[in-house]
């Protein structure tokens, strides 16, 4: 089945069902909405895209956004969508590997996007699912995705070339099946949607997990607590966020003496991207009266790999089993795998993408007899549930010890004054410094000498940061992960 098809199925269920509550309010059918995407298919098409082709969108999250992604299918060819919030560079690094038949932009809903579409001259179209721009590139180079290709996704990398993970048909209907059955999602659900649709986790969680059940998705162009908090009164009741989102929105509810969450219709709440720790979880569990689910994934992986469906209240802060026709092992042999039981951690199964885009070389580095290599370390428990410490990249080695990052940062999280924090590593004199990167609502405000002795009865002297740096923000994507590589640079006075 083509991504395209899973909208076209809900819509012969129930054409009058919702599909769509976009940024302005306007509901959409799903019968309008196989509409637009035809539409949109038709506009393409007349623009010289076909088959194998390249769509690049440079987008919020909206209506626009949605279509043009299925519409890209069902033109036969390829999505790319890139956030438009990054830089003009940015998005010109990525067109310049991905080499697009057609560029667009939603600038309907986006600033960002509007102002690159006027940089380069894109054409403004005016259509029924929204505002939009177009432009065709003077010429087309590269090679062709895989056959099976329905998405390319570049991931936040580092430095160097982007890399462009290949997602399939399968691997995006398999990854919408998965997470619509672990969220019990049905038709008559309605999902918050502030995950962008550019990133992995909104794009198989939300939309295509909401396709595949005929549901609804309530999108949110730019994520605000203050309309998270509106969007779960008024009706939403499936959200999955990350941990970022859940705390600026128990903030906001706090600082507004605002009525709780629990007599409200949600009936699933989850936080992806980063590790859970044990209080910050039951703080969550009492501010929503139900159970956060945790789970585990990657671009690479279609979103997912394992996750919880634990009744409230366990102590559980693991990522869960794997998911269906999933599998995964440990590989215990690489350099950072020196603890008991720890090794990286390695998956196969209908998730793992067919490869990076244009880079054979990388792929092959990653794709080893089916198995992909996610770089995480990890371990699994008795009752087969997956752990992650860390990232072996990431592994800081202090004074020949090893210092996982996500247990440092639990140990800041526990501390009721932060929102989030980000632990790194950094050359100190022939060892590494542990560095804490701690971000709360007021930096001026926070007892740096009370946190380092809150934090000191969590943590063995070795694992205790040398130095901790206050903000109001810290440098992160569009999914609100924390850009860990940007951290030191961007604090670098502070660390002087």
């Amino acid at each position: 089945m083509k991504i395209h098809e899973l909208v076209t199925r809900a819509a012969a269920a129930r054409p009058e069902a919702r599909a769509i509550l976009d940024v302005d309010g306007r509901a959409v059918s799903y019968a309008a909405h196989v509409e637009a995407i035809e539409a949109a298919a038709t506009l393409l098409n007349e623009r010289g895209f076909g088959a194998g082709d390249r769509l690049m969108i440079a987008a919020e999250n909206c209506h626009a956004t949605a279509v043009l992604i299925f519409a890209a299918s069902r033109a036969g060819g390829v999505a790319v969508p890139v956030n438009a919030r990054m830089t003009a560079a940015e998005i010109a690094r990525i067109a310049d590997h991905a080499a697009p038949r057609l560029l667009a932009y939603t600038t309907g809903v986006s600033p960002e996007a509007a102002r690159h579409a006027e940089a380069v001259g894109a054409e403004t179209v005016e259509t029924g699912f929204g505002e939009i721009a177009l432009l065709q590139p003077q010429t087309v180079e590269g090679e062709a995705a895989t056959a099976d290709t329905a998405v390319i996704l570049y991931t936040t990398g580092t430095t160097g070339a982007p890399k462009g993970v290949m997602l399939t048909h399968g691997n995006l209907t398999y990854a919408g099946e998965a997470s619509a059955n672990l969220r019990d999602i049905g038709p008559d659900d309605l999902i918050y949607g502030a995950l962008p649709m550019t990133h992995v986790f909104g794009l198989a969680s939300m939309l295509m997990a909401a396709s595949t059940k005929g549901a609804a998705i309530q999108f949110e162009a730019r994520f605000r607590p203050d309309r998270l908090y509106a969007a779960l009164r008024g009706g939403a009741t499936v959200f999955p966020g990350v941990p970022q989102m859940h705390a600026l929105l128990m903030s906001h509810v706090a600082e507004n003496d605002l009525p709780g969450l629990r007599d409200v219709p949600l009936h699933y709440v989850s936080s992806g991207g980063a590790p859970l720790d044990p209080a910050w979880k039951r703080k969550a569990e009492a501010f929503y009266g139900l159970a956060l689910q945790n789970g585990y994934g990657m671009t690479e992986t279609t979103a997912g790999i394992c996750a919880t469906k634990n009744p409230i209240g366990t102590a559980d802060v693991s990522c869960g089993p794997p998911l269906p026709g999933v599998e995964i092992r440990l590989d215990t042999s690489v350099p950072a795998a020196t603890d008991a039981g720890v090794g990286e951690v390695l998956t196969r199964g209908p998730h793992v993408m067919d490869g990076y885009f244009r880079n054979t070389e990388v792929t092959a580095e990653v794709l080893q007899d089916g198995w992909l290599r996610t770089g995480d370390l990890g371990r699994i428990d008795a009752d087969g549930f997956l752990h992650i410490v860390g990232r072996a990249k990431e592994l800081i080695i202090r004074g020949g010890f090893n210092v996982y990052p996500p247990e440092v940062e639990a140990a800041f999280n526990d501390h009721p004054d932060v929102i989030q924090c980000a632990v790194v590593g950094r050359a100190a004199g022939g060892d590494e410094e542990v560095l804490a990167f701690v971000q709360c609502a007021d930096p001026d405000a926070l007892d740096l000498d009370a946190l380092r002795a809150f934090t000191a009865e969590r943590l063995t002297a070795y694992k205790r940061p040398t130095r901790i740096v206050a903000a109001r923000t810290l440098p992160a994507a569009p999914s609100g992960k924390i850009l860990k590589h940007q951290l030191i640079a961007a604090f670098a006075e502070q660390l002087d």
